[in-house]
C-alpha cells in the first residue's frame, strides 16, 4: 500500500479538483465540497480499492490525508 496511490485516489473522488492539488498534509475537511457524503465516498473507496471497512469515527478523528492512509495501512494489517 502506498501514500501516492491513496492519495491519488483520495484526490479523484474530487470532480473540480486536480489531483496536483492534493498532498499528504491536506486537510481535508477543510477542503471545499467536503461534506459527510464525500465522508460515504471516501468510506467506500476505501472498502473498493483496500478492501478495508472504515467507521465513520475513523474520519471525523483524521484530519489529513496521510492520517486516514494510516488508519487504513494498520486495519489492513
Amino acid at each position: 500500500m502506498d501514500l501516492q496511490d491513496f492519495i491519488v485516489k483520495f484526490a479523484e473522488l474530487f470532480d473540480e479538483k486536480d489531483v496536483s492539488e492534493f498532498e499528504a498534509d491536506t486537510e481535508f475537511k477543510a477542503l471545499d465540497g467536503w461534506s459527510s457524503l464525500f465522508a460515504l465516498s471516501v468510506i467506500g473507496m476505501i472498502d473498493e480499492e483496500y478492501g478495508v471497512t472504515i467507521k465513520g469515527s475513523d474520519v471525523r478523528e483524521s484530519e489529513t490525508i496521510e492520517d486516514l492512509f494510516h488508519v487504513v495501512k494498520r486495519l489492513k494489517g
